[in-house]
């Protein structure tokens, strides 16, 4: 029976203050268990006396280089987000305080520092050629698979293909990018609609949903240097073009462990039937993870789920019901995948469009991301530390 320790113990035991104890959970150098109430953490006394081993020791270069690029330390700066504490911060700015009133169009310009009405003008963005063919050819996939090709094919580099263009024709090409990834999504042509607004009407929803649909949308804007995130900045730190940025950043979100999450946490709901307890424990009996719960920068839980859950639950008590269980059986909060597959189900959008509010989301900051990479910064060329056989 292993012993645990609270986290003033873990924070004496090792020397640190219990902000810096949080922050070595959030590099995941050591896991925070579940504790008498929701709110307190355990850890394990075997895995506080490694880590506290670790420190005296010091750890090998290569082991610090695996643990930078797996949940550890910060690769490079970034004024962009900051998560601390368990809280997330866009541009020094709570992401619940945005998220209770501010719209999608003025995170934008406070992530790309720029005016709102100079990236969103009036007129909307021509409409691509390609676009509408390419609509009427994917319009049966999923925005899974059907995102990523769409926009690339019907994308063009415009203002934002040369990074020397003046300020305002670059701020008004971001918008326009994100014009286009809102078109791709619903199947319409670029508008000039602010974008929940845009969601609301091709989806056919009422204000509550239309701005449900916002709140998402701010919520997923930015999550400092996630895979899709560093992946956009790579792209633009070799010089390519803002349209190619996003067009990375889609590419990585579509991975399992990163947006593709969603369609996970879909496949686990589908599966829960008319008995969600029973469902559960056989999922867990049979050695399979539940998608959709824990993260590891939010030990405590995260607030943009429980901001988004906190709106869809009181109207949905058979979920609020089975998503408890889970979170008693695997000790871990709803992470925000799962609240972007509830925001679906609870507005009846199309399967799919958890993903897609990821998506449009999430090009806010892939945008500010690779702006904030070529104000300055350098090719990102990490080097890596070879395992191979040595020659000969």
């Amino acid at each position: 029976m292993p012993s645990y320790l609270t986290a003033a113990q873990t924070a004496e035991r090792l020397g640190v203050s219990r902000a810096t104890l949080y922050a070595y959970v959030s590099r995941g150098l050591l896991h925070a268990h579940p504790g008498p109430t929701p709110r307190e953490s355990r850890y394990a006394l075997a895995d506080v006396e490694m880590l506290a081993g670790q420190r005296k020791r010091g750890r090998k270069p290569r082991e610090v280089a695996k643990a930078t690029l797996s949940w550890g330390l910060p690769v490079l700066e970034s004024a962009i987000t900051l998560i601390e504490d368990g809280q997330l911060y866009l541009r020094g700015a709570r992401i619940d305080t945005l998220a209770a009133s501010g719209s999608v169009e003025a995170v934008a310009a406070l992530l790309w520092q720029c005016s709102e009405a100079s990236a969103f003008t009036a007129q909307p963005p021509p409409s691509p050629p390609l676009l509408a063919q390419g609509q009427a050819h994917l319009a049966s996939v999923r925005p899974e698979e059907s995102l990523l090709p769409l926009f690339t094919m019907a994308s063009e580099d415009g203002p934002t293909a040369s990074w020397q263009t003046s300020p305002e024709r670059l701020a008004e090409g971001c918008g326009a990018l994100v014009r286009l990834l809102a078109a791709c999504l619903l199947g319409t042509a670029p508008a000039s609609a602010p974008l929940h607004e845009q969601c609301a009407a091709a989806w056919g929803l009422d204000d509550q949903g239309a701005d449900l649909v916002r709140m998402a949308l701010v919520l997923c804007a930015d999550h400092e240097l996630n895979a899709s995130g560093f992946t956009a900045r790579c792209v633009a730190s070799t010089g390519a073009s803002l349209r190619a940025a996003v067009v990375g950043g889609l590419a990585a979100l579509t991975g399992g462990l990163h947006g593709g999450a969603t369609a996970r946490v879909e496949a686990l709901w589908d599966e829960l039937g008319h008995a969600p307890a029973q469902a559960l424990r056989q999922r867990l009996a049979r050695g399979e993870a539940l998608p959709g719960f824990g993260h590891h920068l939010y030990p405590e839980g995260d607030a943009r789920a429980r901001m988004l859950l906190g709106r869809i639950l009181p109207a949905q008590p058979d979920w609020a019901g089975w998503i408890d269980d889970a979170r008693g059986l695997v000790g871990q909060h709803p992470s925000l995948d799962l609240a972007l597959v509830a925001v679906r189900r609870h507005l009846g959008l199309p399967p799919g469009s958890a993903y897609g509010l990821f998506a449009l989301g999430r090009s806010l900051g892939w945008i500010a991301h690779a702006l904030e990479q070529r104000s300055g910064q350098a090719l990102i060329r990490p080097r890596a530390a070879y395992t191979g056989p040595r020659p000969p």
